[in-house]
This record gives structure tokens, C-alpha cells and sequence, in this order.
């Protein structure tokens, strides 16, 4: 297995998986904080602020401090960011997290495309033998990308999000290598 953490652009037609770039800051200032894409995170969107050059800043300086971080462009504008955090290399294995911060663009598989471009490299490149994630139940949406993909639900943390004043479960899933691999032949 490689333990490499260089992040190389990745791409697949109009998708482009690059490090994040001091250009960014403005680029996510113009996409703002949208409430309801901040509630599928988990976020309550009665309490999700206006976005300021100072919080665009910090979630750039995220994206530079995490290895395995990658800026989402579509057709050449940054849309949002994916990661694989949380690596364990004695078991091959990380987490995934992935934010697509366009409302015009939810919908429409550019994040299966993105997840299916950071999969490849986590199993091929870096020799990872499974990556898991884990949703908020109510992000239905969410849930049927990362099916699309090849992730399995594995189990159910409940009542693990406090949203507001509700609790919700968390869904975990996880992607073998082996199901990738399926997924590309179906």
C-alpha cells in the first residue's frame, strides 16, 4: 500500500478534483451558506450565518490542512470540496466526506461522479481496502448518491445528530474495493 498523501487533480469530463488555491476564498464566498444544504450536513438552518471573507478563509484553510483534500469543480467553477480523512493504514481504510455547496447543481450526480473519481484513487493509488461514511437519516438525497456509488448502509447510529432541538439518527455506510470494482462493470 502507498502512504503517500499527495494529491494529485483528478477528473472525469466537466469534473475536476484539484488542492484547494487562494482563489477559492472568493469562489466560496459567492456560493454563500445556504440553509438547507447546511441542514443535510446536519446543521440547523435557523442558525447557519451569512457567510463573511473570514469564514470563507477558514474553509480554505480546512481544505489546505487535510492531505487528502480535494476542491469539486464542474465545468471550471468550484462547487464544493471532498475529503478522505481518518486513515487508518494498518487497515486500509478511511473515512470520506464530501460537500456540495451549489443548490443550482444538487441533484444531478456531479457528487457520485466526484466519489466515484476519489474512490478509484483511494483504493488504486493509496491502496485502501474500504472507506466509509456516515449521513444524517433525513438526507435522503445524500443517501441515494452514495448507493449510486457502490456504499452499503452497514448500520445506524441512533439518535446521533441534535439538529435544532430534534435528534436524528446517523446511517453508516461503507465501500469495499470490491464493490467499486462492481459498480464499474454494472
Amino acid at each position: 500500500m502507498t502512504t503517500t498523501t499527495q494529491r494529485p487533480v483528478l477528473r472525469d469530463g466537466t469534473i475536476r478534483l484539484r488542492p484547494p488555491k487562494p482563489q477559492d476564498v472568493n469562489a466560496r464566498l459567492r456560493l454563500g451558506n445556504t440553509p438547507e444544504i447546511h441542514h443535510m450536513f446536519g446543521a440547523d438552518p435557523t442558525q447557519v450565518p451569512k457567510i463573511t471573507r473570514a469564514h470563507a478563509e477558514k474553509w480554505l484553510h480546512a481544505q489546505e490542512v487535510e492531505p487528502l483534500a480535494w476542491v469539486i469543480e464542474y465545468k471550471r467553477r468550484m462547487i464544493g470540496a471532498l475529503r478522505l480523512h481518518s486513515l487508518d493504514y494498518h487497515d486500509r481504510r478511511a473515512s470520506l466526506a464530501i460537500g456540495i455547496l451549489d443548490p443550482k447543481l444538487l441533484g444531478k450526480g456531479l457528487g457520485s461522479r466526484a466519489m466515484r473519481l476519489v474512490s478509484a484513487h483511494a483504493f488504486d493509488t493509496l491502496g485502501l481496502h474500504r472507506l466509509t461514511l456516515r449521513v444524517v437519516a433525513y438526507n435522503e438525497r445524500a443517501i441515494a448518491a452514495y448507493r449510486k456509488v457502490g456504499f452499503v448502509q452497514e448500520g445506524r447510529e441512533r439518535e446521533a445528530a441534535l439538529v435544532g432541538d430534534t435528534w436524528y439518527d446517523d446511517v453508516i455506510m461503507g465501500l469495499l474495493a470490491s464493490d467499486l470494482e462492481q459498480t464499474k462493470a454494472a
